[in-house]
């Protein structure tokens, strides 16, 4: 099968948006909400009131930072800041300005040329869900009965559902009872406030395909796919696809998937999922001395452990070898997001590690991602404090962050190479490293040094690539000395740097 991908993302920079906490508009009136002050510790079930048109009043940040694409966390009715429990798929949530709030931010963005991504929930909704709640409140005599995984003692009214468990409840049912027996319907997780959807049931089917193609043909760019592992049924997902590429045939379907995902990426289903993979890789071999225990997020610890340059160039290997190049050029690439620490906190403020692990993100193949705030220095360990406000006041800002990370951008879309080249390893060896991206005649040499003092690689070039009589350096600081095919580079501790040979 012929694998196509939209080309757009090829080219593009994405930058994550955790709406509650992003900016908060005065142009909404929020006196009657209860919510947080803005810079307090964020907490897991508080509302710090952030907002669509917030996002509308900063739009020209994003444009002055570079990116291209902004991937936003769920904004559909919800009772919860992270808003994954979904009730209303069909109306952005009041709080965030409601559907008028969102058309602006669509119409703003596009006018400067940002896409726009939204985060689709379709494995499970939320118990205030109208389909979900009809049933509690009718039993066997709902229509939407085989919606999703319901006991049928609790059904026919024998026994009460139990929703709303007490602590004590909550604890046997991760432990002892799974969710059907102990509430009397299945719960993602077993978490009593996310019914799984029963994707087998033809009405649900119906109504989550109609959910990602009403959004498609509102003018979104395309969908990232929350637990898309969880729906493991082809049919579903071939058919998402077709009715999502019938609406815009550049929307951009990823999935979030933590670990190898061939079954979902033979082009039939999705473009790419999230590159968990490599960012546990990137992780692994960046950072000096990685906080292992910050992570709990699934598996997701089995990603971490410190890598050897064998061991990393491996693993990118391996990666690149996985998927089809048609996909590998539009994978979703990030070093953190609003499920894990940042990448700062994991490298315990080593200032080093980020920014050689970013040059090395914004030098391969795929889509790079900017999670919201990590361009001005944000840090924050797992869940709630991964999601902190926005900082918007200047002063506070890691100002040489912000110059490195522009740097960066503009680099990737300044040279074609790095958007659309072949990836070519070069050296492996002790520490450093370094890599080659080529397209056409434009061949880039990508260096780094992870040790903690200066090192020299002697880089043998391609015979067939003529190398220019003076390379020169697009980005970091280098010694090169030229000699026929092979180039000896010196490089600074903990640093990495671009060179252009031809």
């Amino acid at each position: 099968m012929d694998i196509s991908t939209p080309q757009w993302v090829k080219d593009a920079v994405f930058y994550q948006i955790f709406p509650d906490r992003f900016a908060k508009s005065n142009r909404l009136n929020k006196d009657n909400l209860n919510l947080e002050t803005w810079d307090s510790p964020p907490t897991v079930y508080g509302f710090k009131g952030g907002d669509l048109l917030g996002i509308v009043e900063h739009l020209d940040h994003l444009v002055d930072l570079g990116v291209t694409a902004i991937f936003l966390n769920p904004i559909f009715t919800s009772a919860s800041n992270h808003r994954y429990h979904t009730y209303d798929y069909f109306n952005v949530d009041p709080i965030l300005g409601g559907n008028e709030a969102f058309r602006e931010l669509l119409d703003q963005a596009h006018a400067r040329g940002l896409r726009v991504l939204l985060d689709g929930v379709f494995n499970h909704a939320s118990r205030g869900f109208l389909q979900f709640n009809h049933t509690l409140e009718s039993g066997i005599n709902s229509p939407y009965v085989d919606w999703f995984y319901f006991r049928d003692e609790q059904l026919q009214r024998k026994e009460p559902f139990l929703a709303y468990p007490t602590d004590q409840q909550f604890e046997e049912l991760r432990l002892v009872k799974p969710s059907m027996e102990i509430l009397g319907y299945r719960g993602w997780y077993d978490m009593p406030a996310l019914p799984k959807f029963n994707i087998q049931t033809p009405a649900v089917r119906e109504f989550l395909w109609s959910v990602a193609e009403y959004w498609v043909k509102f003018g979104i760019d395309g969908w990232r796919i929350d637990v898309a592992f969880e729906i493991t049924d082809d049919s579903f997902w071939q058919e998402f696809r077709r009715r999502v590429k019938n609406a815009n045939p550049e929307a951009y379907i990823v999935g979030e998937i933590w670990y190898e995902s061939q079954p979902w990426l033979q082009g039939d289903q999705f473009d790419a999922v999230m590159n968990y993979m490599l960012s546990g890789a990137i992780l692994g071999f960046f950072i000096d001395d990685i906080e292992e225990q910050i992570y709990s997020v699934g598996d997701y610890h089995k990603y971490l452990q410190p890598l050897t340059n064998d061991q990393f160039m491996d693993r990118i290997a391996y990666l690149q070898n996985l998927y089809d190049p048609a996909i590998n050029s539009v994978m979703f690439n990030l070093l953190n997001s609003h499920d894990t620490p940042r990448f700062i906190t994991s490298a315990r403020g080593d200032e080093s590690a980020f920014r050689m692990a970013l040059l090395f993100l914004f030098t391969y193949p795929g889509a790079p991602c900017i999670f919201y705030g990590d361009e001005i220095g944000m840090s924050g360990r797992n869940d709630p404090e991964c999601r902190k406000s926005m900082v918007w006041d200047k002063s506070r800002w890691d100002l040489q962050r912000l110059d490195y990370v522009k740097s960066c951008i503009n680099l990737r879309k300044q040279y074609a190479a790095l958007r659309h080249g072949n990836y070519i390893p070069l050296y492996n060896n002790n520490g450093l490293l370094a890599i080659a991206r080529q397209l056409d005649e434009e061949y880039l040499v990508v260096v780094f040094n992870i040790n903690h003092d200066q090192g020299t690689m002697e880089i043998e070039i391609p015979e067939t690539v003529p190398i220019q009589e003076n390379p020169q350096i697009l980005f970091g600081a280098v010694d090169i000395v030229k000699a026929e095919n092979k180039l000896k580079v010196g490089v600074e501790a903990r640093t990495g740097a671009v060179i252009k040979i031809s």
